[in-house]
């Protein structure tokens, strides 16, 4: 019997360890299939506060695990959440590969999954001109040119933001109009340095071993294909919540985010962290703020049970 056990082993989840670990509340961390998050593909962190000159995403999850380690956090490596079964105490975690896991509380912070197109070059320049988060990496690319794909809100907003920092934007969009709300398209389209790409797809992303240096678009209408010169790719075409455990369990909006009070779900003792509730923010520093606020809930709820 776990007093605490955290799904995900990114910002939230590991903060959330830290906290419970020095409350003396030995939390078990899940650390999934992918251990440290996102931010695992991420070459270079400079927004989250204490490093000055930037920290690489791998090594910053690395500092995060051995901090929470330092206070007892046990991490469970090489296994996942197949189901949870949160209608009766104590809460049943089912396994892919190991035994069932029973708890007291449980910290959801299973993140999100960028989405990208699939293709084979996507892979290969992952951190060296790829990146699904504008946000985090736009002030890498001053004065040079990128590309952005998708056609929401998401990317028109990506594309806009880049602006900022890139010499020339070019938006690639499957159709010859946008699915983002109008004043958004609006933004985007009349943009002085955002030229879009109507009906076209992207085949392709070009580089050496510096990075990207171009990106190979097909128009679907004539069959033109047209290498366009950029150092940046964006793929703006959406998150994927990791929730699939969850489903039948907790709620969910439409495209699969837990929907929380704050980091409470409507379990007591269950909460959501990061990510997998975030569909605004989605920043390293906003997933352990919440990882923090999970774990101090679920702190007060123990002690509440007389634990």
């Amino acid at each position: 019997m776990e007093n605490v056990v955290i799904i995900g082993a990114g910002a939230a989840g590991i903060t959330a360890a830290i906290y419970c670990a020095r409350a003396n509340l030995s939390p078990l961390v899940i650390e999934g299939m992918q251990p440290g998050g996102q931010l695992t593909t991420t070459t270079e962190v400079e927004n989250y506060p204490g490093f000055p000159d930037g920290i690489d995403g791998t090594e910053m999850m690395d500092k995060f695990r051995a901090q929470a380690e330092r206070f007892g956090t046990r991490f469970l490596q090489y296994d996942a959440v197949a189901k949870a079964d949160f209608s009766k105490k104590p809460y049943t975690l089912e396994m892919m590969a190991g035994d069932p896991i029973e708890a007291k509380t449980v910290i959801i912070a299973t993140g999100a999954t960028a989405k990208y197109l699939g293709l084979e070059s996507e892979q290969k320049f992952m951190g060296r001109g790829v990146s699904a988060c504008a946000t985090c990496d736009g002030a890498f690319y001053k004065d040079v040119p990128v590309v952005v794909v998708g056609g929401g809100d998401t990317a028109c907003e990506e594309a806009i933001f880049l602006t900022r920092f890139a010499s020339k934007v070019t938006l690639v969009h499957r159709r010859d109009e946008l699915r983002a709300s109008k004043i958004m398209a609006d933004r985007a389209i009349n943009h002085p340095k955002i030229e879009m790409a109507w009906n076209s797809t992207v085949e392709e992303i070009v580089g050496d071993d510096s990075g990207v240096t171009g990106v190979r678009i097909k128009n679907v209408k004539t069959d033109e294909i047209t290498e366009v010169p950029a150092i940046g790719y964006f793929s703006a075409i959406g998150h994927k919540p990791n929730t699939e455990a969850f489903e039948g369990q907790l709620e969910m909006d439409e495209v699969g985010y837990l929907i929380a009070d704050g980091v409470k779900t409507k379990y007591e003792g269950v909460y959501a962290a990061g990510d997998v509730s975030d569909a605004i923010y989605r920043q390293a520093v906003t997933a352990a703020g919440t990882g923090c606020a999970a774990a101090l809930e679920a702190e007060r709820y123990l002690e509440s049970l007389g634990e």
